[in-house]
């Protein structure tokens, strides 16, 4: 079974919205999301996918060390800190890592442009499988 990280900052919004992303998508994955200082799930985050009739309301902020992530087949950042932070782990050997740099969505259109992008970059990922 495929493992996937998504990672960001504060594991609030893009990597949260990634991850219910790819949960409806590709379900026989395991996704995984986490933060580098996690500040919480999003309301906004919630709310916009939501818009698409996905419940990501369940999901809960975490620190990146609370995950397996020594397990995972792909690391995905969303933001170029949480990028800068994970190029120095010690990811396993057979770990992809890809950076997506998502901007931070502040107003209500930059979540749904932030939605809508990881969308597709989802279903480009999916294109490899």
């Amino acid at each position: 079974m495929v493992v996937v990280l998504f990672v960001c900052t504060g594991n609030a919004a893009r990597s949260q919205m990634a991850e219910g992303w790819l949960k409806n998508l590709k379900s026989e994955f395991i996704v995984l999301s986490a933060g580098t200082k996690p500040d919480g799930l999003s309301p906004m985050a919630v709310k916009v996918m939501k818009e698409v009739g996905l419940d990501i309301s369940n999901q809960s902020s975490k620190h990146l060390d609370k995950v397996e992530w020594m397990a995972v087949d792909y690391a995905i950042t969303l933001c170029d800190s949480a990028n800068k932070s994970c190029v120095t782990m010690a990811w396993p050997e057979s770990c992809q890592q890809r950076h997506w740099p998502i901007n931070d969505p502040v107003s209500d259109d930059e979540y749904r442009n932030a939605r809508d992008e990881i969308k597709q970059r989802i279903e480009i990922f999916l294109e490899e499988f």
